[in-house]
């Protein structure tokens, strides 16, 4: 199995990988209900279009990148191939579009977390928050990006006529870059260094990324308290 591909715990219950249902239909990732092949009676083409985005995020996270298939793409979002081509012409075309509803659907909301009120702790807590719901909305999110991750590339690596496979996490990094620089002109930081203070918490939300790519939710949660309860406890905490 690919390192990507969402992995079951032994004794737990399978995470659903249901779509979720939004109320904002701006929303790239909105729910989709399953209809006829193509596009259904009265369905526009963004539609289409982003419920095949939708079965392209579950299928890459149940199956990794390089078996999600073009045929098992199109099944999962009710729609024959040759309608599926009308909207991607191939693969690479239809992950590249994924990855940028992914950043399209996160990274407004991150970023909104991050700039809220409070000092450096209460800010990376908004964002962990955040992290948190985005998941719960969006169960096949952590699993897809692990998988794309793993297989196509490291951070910054673009394939060519590829999708540029860290532009996600880049974003996310200049994120957490604002709120430390925001903390260090404020004093908040002590002695700590602000580049050390950014890998530290970059690499603790990078790894709760994993976790929600392969435990289930419930699981998810309890380590993503258990990180907030380490950040206002010793992560930020003064030096002796």
């Amino acid at each position: 199995m690919p390192r990507g591909a969402r992995r079951r715990s032994v004794g737990h219950s399978p995470r659903t990988s249901a779509t979720p249902e939004l109320i904002d239909q701006s929303n790239i990732f909105e729910h989709v209900t399953r209809t006829q092949l193509g596009r259904p009676v009265g369905a526009s083409g963004d539609e289409t279009r982003q419920r095949i985005i939708v079965a392209t995020m579950r299928c890459v996270a149940e199956v990794g990148y390089s078996k999600a298939t073009i045929r098992e793409i199109a099944r999962m979002a009710n729609v024959t191939s040759a309608s599926l081509y009308n909207y991607f012409p191939n693969k690479s075309q239809l992950i590249k579009a994924t990855i940028a509803a992914r950043a399209e659907a996160a990274m407004p909301r991150l970023r909104k977390a991050a700039e809220g009120t409070g000092d450096i702790i209460d800010r990376i807590e908004a964002v962990l928050d955040e992290c948190g719901h985005l998941m719960r909305e969006y169960p096949d999110l952590a699993a897809f990006e692990w998988a794309i991750r793993a297989e196509l590339g490291a951070e910054n690596a673009v394939a060519p006529d590829g999708p540029d496979v860290g532009a996600g996490f880049e974003t996310f990094r200049e994120i957490i870059e604002g709120v430390v620089a925001d903390a260090y002109r404020r004093g908040e930081l002590g002695d700590h260094r602000p580049q050390g203070v950014v890998e530290a918490i970059y690499a603790l939300i990078y790894g709760l990324t994993e976790l929600a790519a392969t435990l289930p939710q419930e699981d998810y949660q309890a380590a993503l308290s258990s990180a907030k309860v380490m950040v206002r406890g010793t992560l930020l905490a003064p030096s002796a």
